[in-house]
């Protein structure tokens, strides 16, 4: 997929657990691991803005594009 998802360096940057993230944003650990690995086909606005304000970035950040 082009588009790679950099949650796991954003969380060790900020020395968070994806349990402790999953839990601050409300949303299931099963499905941000599942953005986390890149399985994801989508997210939701909603989800990548509560993302965002706790690990303080932009979605730039959180997403990258890269040509296959």
């Amino acid at each position: 997929m082009a588009i790679a998802v950099k949650l796991d360096d954003l969380l060790h940057e900020r020395r968070m657990t994806l349990t402790e993230l999953a839990e601050r944003i409300d949303i299931t650990l099963a499905n941000l691991s599942i953005l986390k690995t890149g399985k994801a086909r989508a997210i939701r606005f909603s989800t990548l803005e509560a993302i965002c304000t706790v690990l303080a970035c932009q979605p730039g950040d959180l997403l990258e594009y890269r040509p296959d």
